[in-house]
């Protein structure tokens, strides 16, 4: 036979709040010391010093824009139409892979910026870009259609 206690049996509980606040304050110790106590620990080593070399004088990149009435421009520098293709010869004396990029001004005549291509291809550069601007974005016709979407 079974008696029963006149006192009332309580089944005991872990609370799990205080646990993980006494983890939480465990781990920030831990890292904080962990953290103070790295030192960083070397050997002095005499290096030598680097020389670096002078600054190269060669340009490797040209733009070159067409504004309206043929003028030509390198680097926002005038050059008369004369002086073009000798100053295209003297960029491909100094650096044979220069790379030129060629621009023309929305009033500039199609046959003025070929001209210059001509003028570039014919002084033996062969790297030559494009500079181009979406019919409507800055610099663009205001009234012209935008371009078809893509596919």
């Amino acid at each position: 036979m079974r008696l029963s206690s006149p006192i009332p049996h309580k089944r005991a509980r872990i609370e799990i709040i205080p646990l993980i606040d006494i983890m939480f304050f465990l781990l920030a110790s831990f890292m904080m010391v962990s953290l103070s106590q790295v030192h960083m620990k070397g050997i002095r080593v005499n290096l030598p010093a680097a020389i670096a070399p002078p600054p190269s004088t060669v340009k490797d990149y040209v733009s070159i824009k067409v504004q309206e009435g043929n003028a030509v421009y390198f680097d926002n520098q005038y050059v008369s139409d004369d002086q073009v293709l000798p100053r295209l010869y003297e960029l491909h004396r100094g650096n044979p892979d220069i790379k030129v990029s060629i621009s023309g001004s929305l009033m500039a005549m199609h046959g003025d910026v070929i001209t210059v291509l001509d003028k570039v291809r014919s002084a033996g550069i062969t790297k030559v870009g494009y500079q181009i601007r979406a019919a409507g974005g800055p610099g663009g016709q205001p009234g012209a259609p935008p371009p078809p979407p893509k596919p």
